[in-house]
C-alpha cells in the first residue's frame, strides 16, 4: 500500500469504526461490524470523498452460521483514484442490518436485490420488497440452502439414463 491518503482512510476506519484491514494484490478490504456501517459510510462520503458506492452484494457461507453472510460494499473516490471494499459479517438465518439509503440513495435498489436474493433485511429501508422475483415467490434463490429445481442436461453419453427417468403419459 503506497497511497498516503488510503493509509489515512484505513487508519480512521480502524480507530473510529472497529474496522479490520486486509490487503491482497493491491486491493484493500475492511471488515466492519454491522452496527457501524452507516456511520462509516457517512464518514467515507463526507470526510474522505467517496462520492460513489457502485455496488453492494453478498456472500453466503452456509452451512457456517457465524457469520453466515458477508454483505460486501464497494466505495469509490474518483478524485483520489481509490477503491475500498467493505465487508460486514452477519450471523444466522434471518440477518438484519441498517440501510444505507440515507447516505447513498442508490442503495435503495441494491438492498432490495439483496433482500430478494439472499433474505438480508435492511432496517429503515423505505421500500423493502421483491425486485427481481415475483412478489409471491417463496424463499431467496441465492442462498446456498435454497433447493435447486433443475433438469439434468442431456448429452450423448447420458441419453439412456435420462430417458429412463423422464415422465411418460399414462396410456
Amino acid at each position: 500500500m503506497e497511497n498516503d491518503a488510503l493509509k489515512t482512510i484505513l487508519a480512521d476506519l480502524e480507530a473510529n469504526y472497529g474496522g479490520q484491514t486486509a490487503e491482497f494484490r493491491d486491493q484493500v478490504q475492511v471488515t466492519l461490524p454491522a452496527d457501524r456501517i452507516v456511520a462509516a459510510a457517512t464518514a467515507l462520503r463526507d470526510t474522505h470523498g467517496f462520492e460513489i458506492m457502485p455496488d453492494i452484494t453478498a456472500v453466503d457461507y452456509w452451512p457456517q452460521t457465524a457469520p453466515r453472510f458477508h454483505v460486501v460494499y464497494q466505495f469509490h473516490a474518483r478524485a483520489k483514484h481509490i477503491r475500498i471494499t467493505v465487508r460486514v459479517p452477519l450471523d444466522g438465518d434471518e440477518p438484519v442490518m441498517d440501510t444505507l439509503t440515507g447516505v447513498y440513495p442508490n442503495a435503495n435498489w441494491l438492498e432490495r436485490e439483496l433482500w430478494d436474493m439472499f433474505g438480508i433485511r435492511f432496517e429503515g429501508h423505505p421500500d423493502l420488497r421483491r425486485i427481481l422475483m415475483p412478489f409471491d415467490w417463496e424463499g431467496h434463490p441465492l442462498r446456498k440452502d435454497y433447493p435447486l429445481g433443475y433438469e439434468e442436461v442431456q448429452f450423448t453419453f447420458n441419453y439412456d439414463e435420462i430417458d429412463q427417468r423422464k415422465p411418460r403419459p399414462k396410456e
